[in-house]
């Protein structure tokens, strides 16, 4: 990883240069159009690289050949190897939050029906599926610089739910004693645990109806007793 930092080839000092001629005789709004787009080519190619070997088995080199640049032009957009993988993290994340953006907030036992679609949603998108699993899996070892946003993703989560899960119990739909933080811990488990299956057997797995299922099933467990 060193090497790919600080030993840059002859061919990436001359292609820098040459940019920076090129970029002075353009106006500054082409520049950064330019730019963001370098920007966008190389995280998508880092996503698939991610995903594909993980993080440590992953090199600059590799990212660069499949954006036709070289490791020091992947430098010149992120400074390091885990600034890439946090803006990659970052872009991951907005694809959820623009998702969430088209829907109304959605209350109790209706936000549980709603992870059933986030399931079916995910398998449409294997490449980010593929991601999540394999970076929240690599995230458990010592010092992986996506630790901190994995540890901080799964306490929201798991707040969202317990959210949504103490709503139905508020308002009735759930029995007063419900443990409503073990069950959103059970939930999003299930949830992860099936993306590991569907990526390894998608033609087995439905991810959609096993989450229905398993909702279905959490939730008539804590349903109010009948009179």
């Amino acid at each position: 990883m060193a090497s790919e930092q600080s030993q840059p080839e002859a061919r990436d000092v001359q292609d820098q240069a040459a940019g920076d001629v090129a970029a002075g005789e353009q106006p500054v709004g082409v520049q950064k159009a330019r730019s963001l787009r370098r920007r966008k080519e190389i995280v998508e190619a880092a996503m698939t690289t991610f995903a594909n070997r993980g993080f440590y088995n992953s090199s600059l080199a590799e990212i660069a050949d499949e954006v036709g640049i070289s490791a020091a032009g992947i430098l010149h957009h992120f400074k390091t190897k885990d600034q890439l993988l946090t803006e990659v993290l970052r872009t991951r994340d907005m694809v959820d939050i623009e998702e969430a953006a088209h829907g109304r907030e959605l209350v109790g036992l209706e936000f549980l029906r709603h992870l059933v679609d986030t399931a079916a949603l995910n398998s449409t998108r294997p490449g980010i599926t593929q991601l999540y699993a394999v970076m929240s899996a690599e995230s458990v070892t010592t010092d992986h610089p996506a630790q901190e946003w994995f540890r901080g993703r799964y306490v929201g989560l798991r707040e969202m739910v317990q959210k949504a899960l103490a709503q139905a119990r508020d308002i009735g739909e759930l029995r007063d004693d419900a443990d409503v933080a073990e069950t959103a811990i059970a939930i999003i488990a299930v949830m992860d645990g099936l993306q590991v299956q569907w990526l390894l057997d998608p033609e087995t797995v439905d991810m959609a109806a096993v989450t229905h299922r398993t909702i279905d099933a959490l939730v008539a467990s804590l349903a109010p007793e009948e009179d």
